[in-house]
């Protein structure tokens, strides 16, 4: 394990968040950790999320290979170059979370930028756009503009696909970034580097019924439900007159 400065240690023991702080507690005792224990050990399902969240404090993380118990290769994580520590936390400024919260909210109602449900404001947590590894911290007063609002399930689906985005791995280009579904879902021309176009939906309150008869008609024509939908939408295109 490597020597750790004073300035260092202390910076990781100022996180108070339980999920970041539950990965350093385990890479200062360790010097290391791997998906299956974050998983296995910690109960975090989504490793790559717990491992943001501690860059997100400013701390650098970097991922290499590991064998497991079986031999099996797996990603591990310890600390990188501590000279690249991030000393301007976003995450740790608490009034300003809460302003720039408001604020996409009185813009954009309280709603999931990726499902556009309305959604209890406890329900959403703000997001950076481009992800911190990319766009690195903002000089001067954030723009709200540069964050989004995320309920829990699209701050896990986008976490998962831009670890993976090959841009992310290696190009690091923020222009990418901008035209990326997981930044702006209402203009976009790729999903993570991939020609991919998406539309994630979901029912709530009163329309649960209208997913439950949907699913229903589905069964009965011997489709998957996305298979099913876009069956329809597929018939009403082809019933439009061609202009």
């Amino acid at each position: 394990m490597k020597t750790l400065s004073n300035e260092f240690i202390e910076l990781c023991k100022s996180v108070t968040a339980r999920r970041p702080r539950t990965v350093i507690d385990h890479l200062l005792k360790h010097g290391q950790i791997t998906t299956e224990e974050l998983k296995n050990i910690h109960g975090y399902d989504h490793p790559p999320r717990a491992i943001r969240d501690v860059r997100e404090h400013g701390i650098p993380i970097e991922r290499f290979s590991a064998k497991n118990a079986a031999g099996r290769s797996i990603a591990a994580y310890r600390f990188g170059d501590t000279a690249q520590i991030r000393m301007r936390r976003f995450d740790g400024r608490t009034a300003l979370s809460k302003e720039i919260k408001a604020a996409l909210i009185e813009k954009y109602g309280c709603r999931c930028f990726i499902y556009l449900e309305e959604m209890p404001e406890a329900a959403l947590q703000i997001d950076h756009r481009i992800p911190f590894e990319i766009a690195g911290e903002p000089t001067g007063v954030p723009n709200p503009n540069d964050f989004m609002l995320l309920c829990g399930s699209a701050n896990r689906a986008k976490s998962w696909s831009c670890e993976h985005c090959e841009n992310r791995l290696n190009a690091k280009d923020k222009t990418i970034c901008l035209s990326c579904y997981w930044a702006f879902p209402e203009d976009y021309n790729h999903v993570a580097t991939l020609p991919v176009r998406r539309l994630d939906l979901i029912w709530q309150g009163s329309g649960v019924k209208q997913y439950e008869r949907l699913k229903k008609d589905a069964a009965a024509a011997n489709q998957k439900i996305p298979d099913y939908v876009k069956s329809i939408i597929t018939a009403i295109q082809a019933a439009k007159p061609k202009k």
